[in-house]
Order: C-alpha cells, then structure tokens, then sequence
C-alpha cells in the first residue's frame, strides 16, 4: 500500500522547486518506487473526471471512512483500470474498502462510458481526454511560466542573450498560446510590462536542466509574487536608492526574500556606474519554522543572497522586537503572512486532480492549492486518511499561505484576518520604519482591504502617521496596474460582485485605487493575489518622537520627549551573523532551484 500513500504524499506536499517528475525522484522517504508513482498518478490524472463521476455515484467515501478523496481515486483507478489491479494484499483493510464496492464500482464505470456513447474501454480513453482538454486546456495556455531574472548573479539582457537566446519575442501573454500541434515546435517569449526583469514563456517550458537554473541566475515566480518587492523598493535611480535595512517577516520558501535581494543588486550595480558609495543594505528574512528556514537558507544561498540576508531560523516575527538595537536602521518591512489561499491555482506540472466530492463535505483540487506536509508515516491506514484530510488549518505568521484550502468558513477567514492585522500592526510599531507591504494570495475582502481598513484605522497607525501609498506614488510598472481594490466579494463559482461589505467603508476610492488586485481566470494569467503598501508622512518619517521615562531618580521622573533625525543617530553596528552557518542534512538537501 505503500504507493498510494507515497502519491498521496507527494501529491499533498508543497512545492520546493523543478518540475513534478524530478520532485518524485529526488524524494526522499518513499518506500514506492518513483517510477511506479509518476505512473501510477499520471495515468490516474487522466481518468479522474470519470473516477470522480464514479466514485461520488457510489457513495463509498461516505461508508468508507478510511478513505480520503485522494486514496480513493487513486485506489479505484489501480481497481477498474489496471491489469494487476490494487497493488497491495487481498486483505489490506485498504483494499478491501474499495473492493467491498466493486460491483456498484464497476456498474457506475459502465454507465459513464454508455452515457459518452463508447462502445470500448479504448474509445472511452480518447473521449475522456478530449473531454477533459475541453475543459482544463484553456487554463494551460492563459497560466503562463512566469520567469524573473536574478540580478545578483545576471542580467535580463544577459539571460535574453544566452538562456532565452532561441526564444522567439511575442507581444502578448494570448501569443503565447500556440495552436496544440506547433506548441512543442516554438519557443516564445513574452518580455513583462509591469515587473522589470520577469518574462514569460509557454506552459509546461522547463528549465531545471538548465545551467541558469541551476545556478540562480534565473527563478521561477509567479508574477503577483514579485508585486510586494516590487512595490516596497520601486523604481530607484542611483540618487534615490533605497535607505536602511529591511525585514521580510514571514519568508520561508524564500522567493519575495531573493527578489528583495535582486533589486538592491540592481541599484548598487547603478550606483557603482555613476561611481557613488552606498552602504550595504541588510535583509533579515524569518520563518517560525526550523525546517522551512533550512529552505529559505539554501535559496538564499543559491540566489548569491548571502552577503546582504541574514536568515533568522525558527525566528517568528510576532516575537522580534522592534526597538531591539539590531533593527534601528529597518526603514521597510514585506509582509506576506499565512491566508486561505483562495487565490492560488495550479502554477507548474503537478496534475490538476478533479477529486470525488463526499455528501457533506466538498474537497479541492490535488496540486491546485499549497498543503501541509503530511502522510509520511505510512505505518496505518487511520493516521494517513487523518494526514491528507483537508482539515482545519492553523495559522503561523511564517506559514507563507501555506495552509490547506479545503472548506474555508466566515469564522476561519475571521480568524486569518485577525492575525493578518497584528502581524503588520507589529510591523508599523518598527521605530524606523518608513515603508510596509502587505499581501495575500486570497480574493476574500476580509483578509484585504478588510484588513487595511482596520490598519489605517490602528492606535499605531493614527500615532505614527501611516497612509496607504497611493497610485501615483507606486512604482511606474505597478502604476500601470489597471486592477484596483473592491467593496464587494466576489461570488466564487459567477464571478459576480456580491453586496457592498460594510468593514471597507471607512476606504475612500483613493484607498482602494492604491491596493492592487490580481483575479484568477482573465487574460492576464495570474492567480488571486493583494497587495497594499503603507507609508509614513515625510514628517513622521523623518522625526520619531521618542518618550523616555526616567523613574530611578526622583527628580528625573518626569517624562521627557526627544527627536531624533533618523541617520544621524543610528550608527551601532548590526548583528551581520547568520550568513556563514553550515548548510544541516535534510530533506531538502537533493534540492536545486527555485518555485513559488
């Protein structure tokens, strides 16, 4: 049984980087063998409308309570449609849950191919696959591989030159959807309007073989995720670069991290033209998790990161303190903390599973939302149906979005936005501070511009002098975003506005103009994704008023009110450890790239 529980599993798991059939080979603690794996959910993948159809027909996910949607797709398939059949004993409970049901399984099977009019197991093949291009091909072509340029190790022009040299330039993300018999013939290449140095390219292009790959000069990253770095550090010119260090608050795989990382690079390497000094930036990049900062450490490393991260392992952000001497000279804070993920689609080759949907309770697509790890101790047939249920997420500041997105309700959400909201009102208490992002892989209201409405409306933000950064104020790429901030959510199955939500009300239209919003589904190939930037007011940002009581001596008790001018006084030297420490044996160690 250990191949199912193996598919289960790396079907389950995060990404961490290259494409679907490596991750399964370079894994580690699979007792299957990866051939049979890859086999095993490929073949299964082009099945699962049928088996799905059969399954919920059935009705065996309701008696059967050992199995999850996942298993039992997987499980039927071996069962109806491989020759050996279910590879495990006859008298595995697991098997026999599916094969208690075989007559009524196979019954349900028949009815579907005589309902498509197939006279054969052959022609119902062909007909289920046209049937399943119909309706998932269009997301292949409108979902492109978005591709950024790291600018510490390359250059786009670089890259345009060696990389993507045999790459033809198209002049739309719709021109890269070649007609299907010339797709595997053209290579096309669509240079970014909005993030500098991110291109797009054909779904399903892989470069993990490639040496620019693998050695960080490119990185695979969807494009919205480039949306906080980018709108935090902006267009600068060597005159106006960026001051002060920074802190990426909830980091871990590390991609919004190295895309800091790539644009400081950038406006050194314009500095050092124009033969001006600029002090070394500091980026310290957190995740709550050891296991996770392991990650964000190697793509920190592979990024050529090193010299300007610190990677705080274990460090949550909820717990650093902002008035501590290592970060008096934070100036900007990327807040990207854990959300419902509503907004996340299949983004590389993982198959996009359509699972059995039990009576009461409704799953979602395998691959098609990040998930916790589980499923690995394959011992018993309870723990692993209790691993690989969607079940209810909790919530870490460091999770990066990654909890399960089964059945999301109004008091989860309410609970994600509520730690949402301290996780960047914590970031607006950082004395120096100037700027914030803030984003979500979410299209629920309540975890944005809810959120905002309750930022703007903070003790910290009213004392400080925080304002959202307006659209004319952003980046030039961003400012060109034509897709701005709502009042009202959207119905997820129509897409039609829902009624106004009464948390946003205090937002002018000038607040929404300044949250950006990506949609899943429209031309531009994104998933769900917002993000908002705040600022402080040229006064507030550059006098904090600093309140000092001074209670050992009677006669000082009084409390007194200094200003400092930020850059005249904050010259201790920073904590620069955390770059030099020994990559730890895991399970990441078989590890080359990066994915978002």
């Amino acid at each position: 049984m250990s191949l199912y529980f193996d598919a289960v599993a790396i079907l389950t798991a995060p990404s961490t980087g290259g494409s679907f059939k490596s991750r399964i080979y370079n894994a580690r603690n699979l007792r299957a063998s990866p051939a049979q794996i890859y086999a095993l959910i490929i073949e299964a993948s082009k099945w699962d409308r049928v088996l799905a159809e059969v399954i919920e027909k059935s009705d065996i996910l309701s008696v059967e309570r050992k199995l999850t949607p996942l298993l039992a797709l997987l499980l039927v398939y071996d069962h109806l449609l491989s020759k050996k059949g279910i590879a495990a004993p006859a008298a595995h409970p697991i098997r026999q849950a599916v094969e208690r049901h075989k007559v009524r399984l196979k019954a349900e099977f028949t009815k579907a191919r005589v309902r498509r009019g197939c006279a054969s197991v052959d022609q119902f093949k062909a007909a289920v696959l046209k049937e399943k291009r119909e309706a998932d091909g269009t997301n292949q072509f409108v979902y492109p591989r978005w591709v950024r340029v790291n600018n510490i190790r390359s250059s786009l022009d670089e890259q345009l030159r060696t990389t993507f040299a045999d790459y033809e330039r198209v002049d739309s993300l719709a021109a890269l959807a070649a007609p299907d018999d010339d797709r595997s013939k053209r290579k096309l290449l669509y240079l970014d309007p909005n993030i500098p140095d991110l291109v797009a390219v054909p779904f399903g292009a892989d470069f993990t073989s490639s040496s620019a790959y693998k050695n960080g000069e490119i990185i695979l990253q969807d494009k919205a995720s480039c949306f906080p770095a980018y709108l935090l550090l902006g267009d600068r010119d060597a005159k106006n670069a960026w001051q002060g260090d920074l802190v990426d608050g909830c980091a871990a795989p590390g991609n919004k991290t190295t895309h800091m990382a790539s644009i400081l690079a950038q406006q050194q390497k314009q500095m050092q033209q124009d033969r001006q000094w600029n002090p070394q930036k500091q980026i310290f990049s957190m995740d709550a998790s050891k296991l996770r900062s392991k990650t964000l450490q190697k793509m920190v490393s592979l990024a050529g990161a090193d010299p300007m991260v610190t990677v705080l392992q274990g460090q949550d952000f909820l717990a650093l303190d902002p008035d501590d001497p290592q970060y008096e000279n934070v100036t900007g804070l990327l807040l990207d903390p854990s959300c419902s993920g509503s907004g996340i689609v299949g983004r590389d080759d993982v198959p996009q599973l359509t699972l059995p949907r039990p009576k009461l309770v409704q799953s979602a697509k395998a691959g098609g939302k990040k998930r916790k790890r589980g499923a690995e101790n394959h011992d018993d047939a309870d723990e692993l149906a209790s691993n690989v249920t969607l079940a209810e997420p909790s919530a870490a500041p460091s999770d990066e979005n990654d909890i399960p997105t089964g059945t999301m309700d109004n008091e989860r959400l309410t609970k994600l936005s509520n730690l949402q909201a301290r996780i960047v009102e914590h970031a607006l208490s950082f004395p120096s501070a100037t700027h914030v992002t803030y984003s979500t892989c979410s299209v629920h209201l309540i975890e944005n511009e809810a959120v905002v409405a309750r930022l703007l409306a903070s003790d910290v933000a009213r004392e400080r002098g925080w304002r959202l950064l307006r659209r004319e104020e952003q980046p030039d790429g961003l400012r060109r975003w034509i897709h701005r901030g709502v009042r009202r959510d959207r119905d997820p199955d129509t897409g039609a506005e829902l009624q106004d939500d009464e948390s946003v009300s205090a937002l002018t239209e000038k607040d929404l103009e300044a949250c950006l919003r990506c949609w899943s589904g429209d031309s531009e190939g994104l998933g769900g994704f917002f993000v908002a930037g705040f600022v402080r007011d040229a006064e507030a940002s550059h006098t904090t008023l600093v309140t000092q009581s001074v209670s050992k001596s009677p006669a000082k008790s009084t409390p007194r009110t200094l200003k400092v001018e930020h850059g005249k006084e904050n010259t201790k030297t920073k904590n620069g450890t955390g770059n030099d420490s020994e990559e730890d044996d895991d399970e990441d160690e078989e590890w080359s790239g990066f994915s978002d």
